[in-house]
């Protein structure tokens, strides 16, 4: 199982990418949203990939992070939901936007996604719903993104290092210690997962300490 691709961008077509890795060329297949953000032709690149195997073919596909590579994998668990299709739907929302979309039981939002049905939407908020909370928490302890910079090292060990970058919370990893925060405050992980998604949707800028304090103003009995 090939993992990840660490190397320098060939060429971009118009759903995929050609990485050099030493000299070896791997056509990787990538979302719209991820294409857009990768860098020209040169530069370097690295991805989390996953390997589909079937009888005639066999087809990487590239993630800049982990948690989108795991949401790739539960989306294609749900029957009718292809590569192709858990494509459009990450490249519609976003990790987040399908973490938040399937904790809320937003099916509408799944629909959004290009040739992804009513139906289908259904089927993926219904299968996934409990799995949300799961694959929300990975985002705390998993890897903000595939390294780069490594590549570069390794690549071209005598060039100047780059300049740390002041760290910057991810709001993935600001969602998964909220949902830590109200688990254990004993809370029920899909309840605790759709209030934080909430939360998250009205202020996606809002770190932990926000996010709390906006979930549990969710979770509070009415009346």
């Amino acid at each position: 199982m090939i993992g990840k691709i660490s190397g320098r961008i060939d060429y971009r077509g118009e759903d995929h990418v050609l990485i050099d890795v030493r000299g070896v060329g791997y056509l990787v297949y990538c979302s719209d949203r991820v294409l857009a953000s990768l860098p020209g032709p040169g530069e370097a690149v690295a991805l989390y990939t996953d390997l589909l195997v079937r009888e005639d073919i066999l087809q990487l596909f590239g993630f800049p992070t982990l948690v989108e590579k795991e949401w790739h994998r539960l989306l294609m668990s749900v029957q009718g939901v292809g590569a192709k299709a858990s494509l459009a739907i990450l490249g519609a929302l976003g990790p987040d936007g399908v973490s938040r979309a399937i904790a809320l039981g937003d099916w509408n939002a799944v629909k959004a996604a290009r040739g992804i049905g009513p139906k289908t939407a259904q089927r993926v908020v219904n299968e996934l719903k409990d799995k949300a909370p799961t694959v929300m928490a990975m985002a705390g302890r998993a890897p903000a993104s595939a390294d780069a910079d490594a590549v570069i090292e390794e690549i071209a060990p005598t060039a100047p290092p780059k300049p740390a970058a002041a760290p910057v919370p991810s709001s993935g990893a600001a969602q998964a210690e909220a949902l830590s925060a109200l688990t254990n405050l004993g809370y029920a992980p899909g309840e605790a997962a759709g209030a934080v998604a909430e939360a998250a949707g009205a202020d996606p800028q809002a770190e932990t300490p926000a996010l709390i304090r906006a979930a549990l103003r969710l979770l509070a009995p009415k009346g």
